[in-house]
């Protein structure tokens, strides 16, 4: 097989690798890679539970946005617990391609 038919595949298998849709699952993992981590995702999401029950009429505009700014914190802390990397099937296709290029 020469070099151009050979350029041809690859070229055809990458393209058609990034035409297909695929669906990842990614929002249904739990962060549960480590102790530490469920016993914080617990925490979070006892207090935004907290928060939510809250009657908030009675707050001022200063609690309300203190409220808020804690909110946003917590949610940048749980998006940090989620550390996984996630590769898409043309990803690892275009990666598995180069190694046999590379050790050929």
């Amino acid at each position: 097989m020469n070099f151009k038919k050979t350029f041809r595949i690859i070229a055809l298998v990458a393209f058609t690798a990034f035409i297909m849709p695929s669906q990842s699952n990614a929002a249904a993992i739990l962060p549960t890679d480590s102790i530490a981590d469920s016993r914080m995702a617990a925490q979070i999401i006892q207090r935004v539970n907290e928060i939510q029950g809250m009657e908030k009429s009675n707050l001022s505009a200063d609690e309300k946005k203190v409220l808020r700014k804690e909110l946003r914190d917590m949610k940048q802390k749980a998006d940090g617990l989620d550390s996984k990397v996630y590769l898409s099937i043309g990803a690892i296709i275009i990666i598995i391609l180069i190694l046999i290029l590379v050790l050929r």
